[in-house]
């Protein structure tokens, strides 16, 4: 096959007969700029108009085939007023009406005493059927273009039904023979189809709306076997040989020894891991995934404790100031005594104390830097980085953790840390490139946090036992779906219950929402940490990381509108020290039977990777862990609970081809789905 023909589909929509510039940038707005997305724009319906009808038996409002005699056309003199064609057959008469259409296109498309199919909504106007800028006429010898299950596909303003159906004819009239990366027998062996056929039905049949038909469980394995490559080939160019290994435990142990608590067996065994990674001869590529509050960033600490022992720096990135601060103080207090140089750098930081921080770190004279993504800027220089840890990593997708993987240079190992826990099932599609190690239980010392729900009308009843908590020297977070009033939505708003709560406990109140700057945030969050005010109204903005030991009750409001994961990162909030924790769900009085799932299944446990596994069951793949949020982007095809046996086939086959296949075997398949950027794949 011939590079120009394969390379057809990656080609720009302009070149396609009907397609200008207008059209063109109607295309767009549905994502439509290359010719293979039209391929990948599957029908998520037809039309059926297949069967002709007599004029007495047409329905109004409905869309319908006729065939009918022209009789009459009748062009007015007059601007604005439509053109209308008359025609019968032998049940009754219909009329065809035209907005600004030219009458020289009418004349010739209904010629006077010949036979037309019109297929289009019948309407009823002024005591006559009619039907108002018909989808279809054809001549009897076209029929067969009009009279059959027509796709239909989500189109935008600007592009109808028929032009579109012109544009993607087009396109699978002459789409390339591919040869296809999956083998015949593999293809038969799993009852799926090849390439080209798979398209097609898509395109031509009713499979298109059945994610079980063969044809779209195809499209649905390259979707996920493409990802699956592209974790693969990622992991292959960040897992490089190190000449330098990096370990030494004395530090450690003697760290171990002065900590007033004994590490978990599941702390102890994720830094064995990442030790061994430490000293092996490849890179480390490793995520450490862990539940709130299971104790990861005392883990990721010992081990730089042992890459600094070996006389390499190390870099330590947080998502806000407020972590990365908290992550500094944890630091200077486990290396205390110790001879660390820990230093701390955010966007904020003074510009002389910058530029000597900057200095240091070329001069290799700091051990480890600690602060936000400020860290990975250009200026910054260090004389010999050996390891970065960077928490709450789900902000990052392939492409960018793999350009922080390679930041520090060939040498460096990596930490990527999560508190969001993942399924079990979705893990090799979210982390396939790197090693994966979980620490599944928390500290002794953190008790079980007690949850409650409550109807939003008894909300009154919660008064006393804020006051309480408040006399206590306890603080409360006080969580709402949205930041103003919505006349569409039935949420309570930050703002209104900020000053419900103000009335009922002056000058102890703050609020904190994704509206405010990140100096306004810090200014809040910093008072709350000082316990200069007691009760934070906030959104969802204190959901992951942040640590206020001192916060023990956490309430959520409209919690039926949460998804169950987002529920359990909220929860974990609270109960961060050796005192008791509570979470109150406030709800309406009308429940979903899955909201009343999500709220029983969180009352009866606090294991964040269950609760992930309860919510992929309850909510599907698309809208899972509020994914969407932190930048994890949903599969267009493939769905974890339909194609979970596809996942499984992936995962298997990548293991198998890893080592005897080059790249450019499926260097198509990464381009359809637009994976060949992120591994500079540029053999095609």
């Amino acid at each position: 096959m011939s590079l120009i023909k394969k390379d057809y589909l990656f080609q720009d929509v302009t070149i396609l007969k009907g397609v200008g510039s207008n059209l063109s940038k109607y295309l767009k707005k549905k994502k439509i700029e290359k010719i293979k997305d039209i391929i990948l724009n599957l029908p998520y319906s037809e039309t059926d108009r297949s069967k002709v009808q007599k004029l007495k038996d047409l329905e109004i409002g409905k869309t319908q085939t006729i065939k009918v005699l022209i009789k009459k056309l009748n062009f007015p003199r007059i601007k604005n007023l439509p053109n209308k064609i008359q025609c019968e057959d032998d049940t009754g008469k219909v009329e065809i009406v035209y907005f600004n259409s030219r009458e020289g296109y009418l004349r010739k498309i209904f010629p006077i005493n010949e036979w037309v199919i019109v297929s289009g909504k019948v309407t009823y106007f002024k005591k006559k059927l009619q039907i108002t800028n018909p989808d279809y006429v054809a001549p009897l010898e076209k029929q067969d273009y009009v009279l059959k299950n027509i796709p239909k596909y989500s189109l935008t303003k600007g592009i109808n039904e028929k032009k579109y159906r012109t544009i993607s004819e087009q396109v699978t009239r002459n789409l390339p023979e591919i040869e296809d990366w999956l083998g015949k027998e593999f293809i038969s062996k799993h009852k799926l189809l090849n390439w080209n056929e798979s398209i097609n039905k898509l395109h031509n049949s009713k499979d298109s709306k059945d994610k079980k038909s063969k044809s779209f469980r195809r499209l649905a394995f390259d979707e996920i076997f493409a990802n699956f490559l592209t974790l693969s080939q990622n992991r292959e160019r960040i897992k490089k040989d190190k000449k330098f290994k990096r370990f030494s435990n004395k530090l450690s142990n003697k760290i171990l020894k002065n900590l007033t608590f004994e590490l978990t067996t599941s702390q102890k065994k994720v830094l064995k891991e990442i030790n061994r990674d430490l000293e092996s001869s490849k890179r480390m590529f490793r995520i450490l995934q862990g539940d709130v509050g299971c104790g990861k960033t005392i883990v990721s600490l010992l081990s730089i404790a042992n890459v600094i022992e070996s006389k390499h720096q190390c870099a330590f990135m947080g998502p806000t100031e407020v972590l990365s601060s908290q992550h500094y103080n944890l630091a200077k207090k486990l290396f205390k005594n110790l001879d660390i140089v820990v230093e701390f750098l955010t966007g904020k930081t003074d510009i002389q104390k910058r530029k000597l921080i900057l200095e240091k770190l070329k001069k290799g004279e700091i051990d480890l830097i600690i602060g936000t993504h400020a860290l990975f800027q250009k200026k910054i220089e260090f004389k010999n980085l050996g390891f970065v840890v960077i928490d709450e990593q789900h902000k990052f997708g392939v492409k960018q953790r793999s350009e922080l993987a390679l930041k520090g240079g060939d040498e460096c190992d990596v930490l990527l840390m999560s508190a969001t826990p993942i399924p079990r099932t979705m893990m090799m599609s979210l982390y396939g490139d790197m090693d994966k190690s979980i620490i599944s239980e928390k500290p002794s010392i953190r008790k079980k946090i007690i949850t409650l729900s409550k109807p939003e009308k008894k909300i009154d009843e919660l008064w006393p036992f804020i006051r309480k908590q408040i006399n206590e020297k306890n603080q409360i977070f006080w969580v709402c779906p949205l930041i103003d009033d919505s006349s569409f939505l039935d949420y309570s708003s930050v703002k209104k219950k900020f000053k419900k709560i103000l009335e009922k406990f002056p000058s102890n109140v703050g609020f904190i929402h994704g509206s405010l700057t990140s100096d306004e945030k810090n200014k809040v969050l910093q008072k709350f940490l000082k316990k200069e005010i007691y009760i934070l109204v906030s959104t969802t903005v204190i959901e992951v990381g942040i640590d206020f030991p001192s916060a023990n009750l956490i309430i959520i409001e409209n919690a039926n509108k949460f998804g169950l994961a987002q529920l359990h990162q909220l929860r974990g909030r609270v109960g961060r020290g050796n005192k008791q924790g509570t979470c109150v769900l406030l709800f309406k009085d009308s429940l979903s039977k899955n909201a009343i799932k999500r709220i029983k299944i969180l009352k009866e446990s606090d294991d964040g990777f269950f609760i992930a596994e309860e919510d992929l069951k309850l909510r599907g793949f698309g809208d899972i862990t509020g994914f969407q949020q932190s930048g994890i982007k949903n599969f267009r095809f493939a769905d974890l609970l339909i194609h979970d046996d596809l996942f499984k086939l992936a995962e298997n086959y990548i293991k198998q081809i890893e080592e005897t296949s080059s790249l450019h075997k499926y260097s198509f398949l990464l381009k359809l789905f637009d994976k060949a950027d992120i591994i500079n794949v540029d053999d095609f």
